[in-house]
């Protein structure tokens, strides 16, 4: 079965500013991920090509990285996606006095895997996307972050997700 899932922001900057923000994912300055309310995304050693890491338990490595521009990241066969081959990637488009931050998530998988993207993963990461696009947007458009909304589901999941991880093992 296929998944897709594309997000798309208009920033109201210049492509060499928002691509910093790019560069600066998984470092200890990131200006993109919204490790302020999800776990961060930790890359081994740095984010570049061969890198190792992920996001909580989604894992991947750096498959693909050109500086300022694009970010792509390889699922692997560990992990909460572990079932599914593709990637996920973060990239910044020029547009005419704006840019556009992207990120698109790609693979294919089995039923089973599917039925837990649909039903856990996907609200989960579309919420983590648009907050970590709420974070680029404020920062260059001067606005508080409009916060893209935890719904009812995600904030059920994030207290199952805790609570799991509280009991003892």
């Amino acid at each position: 079965m296929k998944i897709f899932n594309r997000h798309d922001r208009i920033i109201p900057a210049d492509q060499d500013t928002v691509g910093g923000v790019l560069d600066s994912l998984s470092g200890p300055e990131d200006a993109l991920w919204a490790r302020e309310v999800w776990p961060p995304m930790v890359l081994k050693p740095e984010l570049k090509v061969g890198a190792t890491g992920g996001h909580g338990p989604v894992k991947y490595r750096v498959s693909e990285y050109v500086p300022g521009r694009r970010a792509a990241f390889q699922f692997e066969k560990s992990g909460l996606l572990a079932g599914v081959d593709g990637r996920h990637y973060f990239e910044v488009v020029p547009r005419r006095g704006h840019v556009i931050i992207r990120h698109v998530l790609e693979g294919d998988c089995g039923l089973d895997t599917w039925l837990k993207w649909a039903l856990v993963v996907r609200p989960l990461h579309n919420t983590v996307i648009e907050d970590a696009f709420d974070k680029v947007e404020s920062r260059f458009s001067g606005k508080a972050a409009r916060r893209s909304g935890h719904g009812p589901w995600v904030r059920f999941l994030r207290w199952v997700i805790a609570r799991q991880r509280r009991r003892p093992e």
